[in-house]
């Protein structure tokens, strides 16, 4: 793998990961079509790229992420000790957006036997293709949802588990997570800047558990140190690229354009099945 290969899959991963376009399609796709990535150590590389966008996350909500850190161990401490639970009359908002990320992450648990199911559908071009023609229906209806009102301090629990159910559907390759989970939440009425924020941070147990899960295989697959500089390379390339694509999704959402994605995975999913049925 080249250097410049390593960057187009990193800038791919960053901007794909949170603009609702499906980054493990557009991987699928690009590495099937245009043979970027050598199968050598790609598994590793793929790791280091969600790592990076991992990154993104961090820089862009790190003091959201502070604050949810605090609260969970406080949240730790009311558990085991008396004294701390008596003090609590009622969760802060932060201490309910870590419950709401708990209960958001358990439906993936329900996706671990099926896992390798799941990752055979890669490199099935046609099926990623369909998937992404049905990520562009979900984006089209996003848009024509009712504006809602809901925050931190007046989401339930129920619906932060039905946007983890989102989650976990979309870890089909070609369905978008973040416009899944993000339409998911507007449907419960979410605001849209809120639906945003809860996607986005709800995914940082879902990376972290995913690339826990695959460091052990990238192990056993072995590492080639020689590709080093291409994978530091693609990996800053996603999460720079990462940033900014979180950026563009709160502008859109907020201005209510978060639908005209929906055009675009139409298309490259139509091309997709099509390509795949002429060079079969």
């Amino acid at each position: 793998m080249s250097i410049l290969s390593s960057m187009i899959l990193g800038l791919v991963q960053g901007v794909s990961e949170f603009l609702p376009i499906s980054s493990s399609g557009h991987l699928s796709l690009f590495q099937h079509f245009f043979n970027l990535a050598t199968s050598d150590g790609s598994l590793f590389f793929d790791v280091l790229l969600h790592l990076g966008t991992l990154i993104a996350i961090f820089v862009y909500y790190w003091k959201d992420i502070v604050k949810l850190v605090k609260s969970l161990i406080h949240l730790i401490q009311c558990l085991f000790s008396k004294k701390e639970r008596q003090k609590v009359k009622r969760l802060a908002p932060a201490e309910r957006m870590v419950l709401m990320i708990i209960v958001a992450t358990l439906p993936l648990f329900v996706i671990l036997p099926i896992k390798d199911l799941v990752e055979g559908l890669y490199g099935n071009t046609i099926f990623v293709g369909c998937a992404l023609l049905a990520t562009g229906v979900i984006l089209f209806l996003s848009d024509r949802m009712a504006r809602g009102k809901k925050g931190p301090k007046s989401a339930t629990l129920l619906d932060a588990l039905l946007v983890g159910v989102g989650q976990a559907v979309a870890v089909v390759p070609g369905l978008s997570r973040s416009g899944t989970t993000i339409s998911a939440g507007m449907l419960r009425g979410f605001s849209r800047r809120f639906a945003v924020r809860f996607s986005f941070l709800m995914s940082i147990p879902a990376v972290l558990g995913a690339n826990i899960l695959t460091i052990g295989d990238a192990a056993q697959q072995g590492i080639d140190t020689s590709m080093l500089p291409a994978y530091i390379v693609g990996t800053i390339v996603a999460a720079v690229s990462g940033y900014f694509a979180i950026r563009l999704v709160n502008l859109l959402a907020n201005k209510g354009k978060f639908g005209n994605f929906a055009y675009y995975c139409w298309g490259i999913g139509a091309a997709a099945v099509v390509a795949s049925l002429i060079f079969r």
